[in-house]
Parts: structure tokens; C-alpha cells; sequence
């Protein structure tokens, strides 16, 4: 947003889709406004202003990370904000906290304990009635978190290369969008894209996921952390710490029957990274002059782990994906609770049960995971058991399902 475009929103004063707060507000009063907006048509809280229109400016300390604590913690279920900060003159700047309308009404906030649901009339924010409550119940449906808009993205936010891709050279679709009406029509029907109420369009996560450019300037719990110790546990000084931002797909080029990538996703760009780590080179040549590397886990149990992280963690989670390589292990860790009934049995025995099916029916496409989708059961655990003679360990939590695949030596593919 620039300075000009913000001036003119708050020379229009205060509406149901615009609040003006200071930054000094309780978080349990901001998330009163946010979620009075949210269960209405979205909207803007400017924090920096006073209630008539003057400009105190921001002045505290963190102020980010102190509202993405608050949409984490208080608001549920999870909205997905875009913040940005607008400087006005040498001393003031204004923060903008921006988000479409949701499709999980009702939100609430949680305090005390409690959980109340508020709706914005005009330009108040009150407790719904019985009647508003039915309402905002009865609109909401069921809660898709892939689908759910990003605040602050647009068709500009994807990469228009991989979507081409995808169409023309993944699934053979023989009509390819030739305009941007026409791409935001077939975004909007496959799912990457969403209007919203304003009649703007935004991507689902998803769309975002799959095909961002920067995927993390909007949704920071996309990606994937990794780091490596030289030790069994955390240390002070880590062998690498990255965080890899990409979209999830790779291009490929593919003629005829040859399929070559060209462009890495964050599939690949993993593997790149990783692979000093849970990988050495001999230090003696063989029979025929080669090194051949040593590798300290199938690569096919990494990648098969990995992409199961990433096909079905939960986006309400507001973290990311966290990969941690030590002296004795790998452990992969995918936020949320296991889907639906799931259980670690049911998964090892082989049931099927996908908390994102778009996100998944994409990468089946690609050909990242098989059209059977038993990757655990058929990949990970006898190519752990051929390999190290180990089987991998699963834990499940309300948090997160942990996977940690165990060292045994150092052995060959």
C-alpha cells in the first residue's frame, strides 16, 4: 500500500470494513476487531491512529510478531493476515494488518478461558445474537484449510511458468489460458484460486503452496526449516540451519517418454541441501575409478517422508515444517494432528486418508507420490529395514506427527 493510498483511507474514517486502533490495544480488544470483520465481509485494522484520524504511529517493540501470536492464539479457527508497514513521515509509520473474508465462520476469540463470537455492525464490533450465531454456523460448512484465502496475494503472486506446466505438460490440458481473465477462471475451477467478497481474487493456500513465487512472504508457516548437529540432540552451533522457501512443484521438460527437471521445487531443493549431510564420499576409488557414495538413509525413505510431511500437514498450524539430521537419526516433523481417524496403525497398514486433496491430486500428477498412495507402507519402512535393518518410529501428538528414521552405520544403496 503506498502513503498516498493509505491517507485516503483514513481521511474516509472508520467503517465496517476499517478500524483504527493504537498499538498500545490489549490483544484480546485487537482480536475482537479481527474477528467481528472476519465473521462480516473482511477488512483493515490500522494500528498507528487514533479513533478520530490522527496519527500516533507505531512504538511497539516486535510489533509483527506480536499480532501473529495473537491471530495464533486467540483467534480461531486461524485467519491468515498480511502485514505491512506504511511509513508516513521522518517519526510516524502505520501498520496495516489486512484480511479477506473467511470461509470457517464462526470465528471466536479465546480468553479466559471463553470463546465469544463477535460480528461487525457499522463500525462497531458486538456479541453476535443466538440468531447471528445460527447464521454465521449455518454459512460456514466444513473447515478446508487449503482452500482458504491469503491475505495480501493475487494471480501475480504464482508463477506463471509452472502453472503452464502443469497444464500443457503434466496433464495434457489442451486448452491453455491465453489471458489473465482466462487464467483466473481456471485457477478459480481447479482450486488455486478463490474470489472474495470484495470481488477481488486471492490464492488458497494450495495455489500458493504449489505454485508461489515466494510463498512465505504471505503464508510463514510454508517451507521447510532443516538443520543438522554433529551431536544426538540440539546445540548452540548447528552444521547448517536454512529455511527453503520455493514453490512445491519443480518444471520439467518432457518429451515423449523422457521427463527432465529444469526448474527445482522445494522437493528438490531439499534434497540438494540435505545430501552433504546423510550422505559421504569414499575415501578410496573402486575397480572402475568412481567414488561411489555411501548413504546413511534410503534416499527414497527421505523423499517419500519428506513429501508426506508436506502433502498432509495441517495449514492451521502456523509453523513450519521442521527437518532435523543428527549423529543417529532424522527426524522429520509435520505440524498438526493426524487427519480425520487416522492413527500411526492405520497408516502403516496402508489407509488412505488425505487432509488436503488438492495439494495431493497435484503431486500425484507430477508423479511424486504413486496413484496408490501407501508410500509408508510400500517405501519407507522395508527400504529402512533392507537398508539399516531398522524400522522407522512414528509419534503422534495433537501438535504434530513426528517421524524419525534411525543411523545404522554407513550404508550403501
Amino acid at each position: 500500500m503506498t502513503k498516498i493510498e493509505l491517507l485516503e483511507i483514513i481521511a474516509n474514517g472508520e467503517n465496517s470494513g476499517i478500524e483504527f486502533k493504537r498499538d498500545d490495544i490489549r490483544p484480546e480488544q485487537f482480536a475482537k476487531e479481527v474477528v467481528a470483520m472476519s465473521n462480516f465481509q473482511g477488512g483493515k485494522v490500522l494500528l498507528g491512529v487514533e479513533d478520530e484520524g490522527s496519527i500516533s504511529g507505531i512504538h511497539r517493540e516486535e510489533l509483527e510478531e506480536w499480532i501473529m501470536n495473537i491471530f495464533r492464539d486467540k483467534i480461531h479457527p486461524m485467519i491468515i493476515p498480511f502485514y505491512e508497514e506504511v511509513k508516513i513521515d521522518s517519526n510516524n509509520k502505520i501498520a496495516i494488518v489486512s484480511f479477506p473474508q473467511g470461509i470457517s465462520k464462526p470465528y471466536v476469540v479465546r480468553h479466559s478461558g471463553n470463546e465469544i463470537i463477535y460480528l461487525r455492525i457499522g463500525t462497531t464490533s458486538v456479541k453476535a445474537t443466538r440468531e447471528q450465531q445460527a447464521r454465521l454456523f449455518a454459512i460456514g460448512g466444513m473447515l478446508h484449510p487449503e482452500l482458504m484465502p491469503v491475505s495480501g496475494t493475487s494471480f501475480n503472486s504464482l508463477d506463471k511458468a509452472r502453472l503452464e506446466n502443469y497444464l500443457s505438460d503434466i496433464i495434457s490440458d489442451p486448452e491453455i489460458p491465453s489471458t489473465k481473465e482466462e487464467w483466473i477462471v481456471r485457477l478459480l475451477g481447479l482450486g488455486f484460486m478463490i474470489e472474495g467478497t470484495d470481488r477481488n481474487y486471492y490464492c488458497t493456500i494450495a495455489g500458493l503452496v504449489l505454485f508461489g513465487k515466494n510463498p512465505r512472504r504471505y503464508l510463514k508457516q510454508s517451507g521447510i526449516r532443516v538443520f543438522a548437529f554433529d551431536s544426538i540432540q540440539k546445540e548452540y552451533k548447528a552444521l547448517i540451519d536454512k529455511l527453503i522457501n520455493s514453490p512445491l512443484v519443480g518444471r520439467f521438460d518432457i518429451v515423449g517418454n523422457e521427463k527432465n527437471l529444469i526448474d527445482n521445487g522445494l522437493i528438490e531443493t531439499f534434497i540438494q541441501i540435505v545430501e552433504p549431510f546423510i550422505s559421504e564420499e569414499p575415501e578410496n576409488i573402486d575397480a572402475n575409478f568412481r567414488r561411489e557414495k555411501k548413504w546413511f538413509y534410503p534416499r527414497e525413505s527421505v523423499r517419500e517422508t519428506l513429501i508426506n510431511a508436506l502433502a498432509h500437514r495441517d495449514w492451521t498450524k502456523s509453523i513450519e515444517i521442521e527437518v532435523g539430521i543428527y549423529s543417529d537419526r532424522m527426524e522429520i516433523i509435520s505440524p498438526g494432528a493426524m487427519q480425520n481417524s487416522m492413527t500411526v496403525e492405520k497408516m502403516i497398514a496402508g489407509q488412505r486418508s488425505p487432509r488436503n486433496t488438492i495439494i495431493m491430486d497435484v503431486l500425484r500428477d507430477y508423479g511424486y507420490v504413486d496413484s496408490r498412495g501407501m508410500g509408508v507402507r510400500t517405501k519407507v519402512i522395508p527400504l529402512m529395514q533392507k537398508m539399516n535393518n531398522t524400522v522407522p518410529i512414528f509419534e503422534a501428538t495433537e501438535d504434530y506427527l513426528k517421524t524419525t528414521l534411525p543411523k545404522r552405520g554407513k550404508c550403501t544403496s
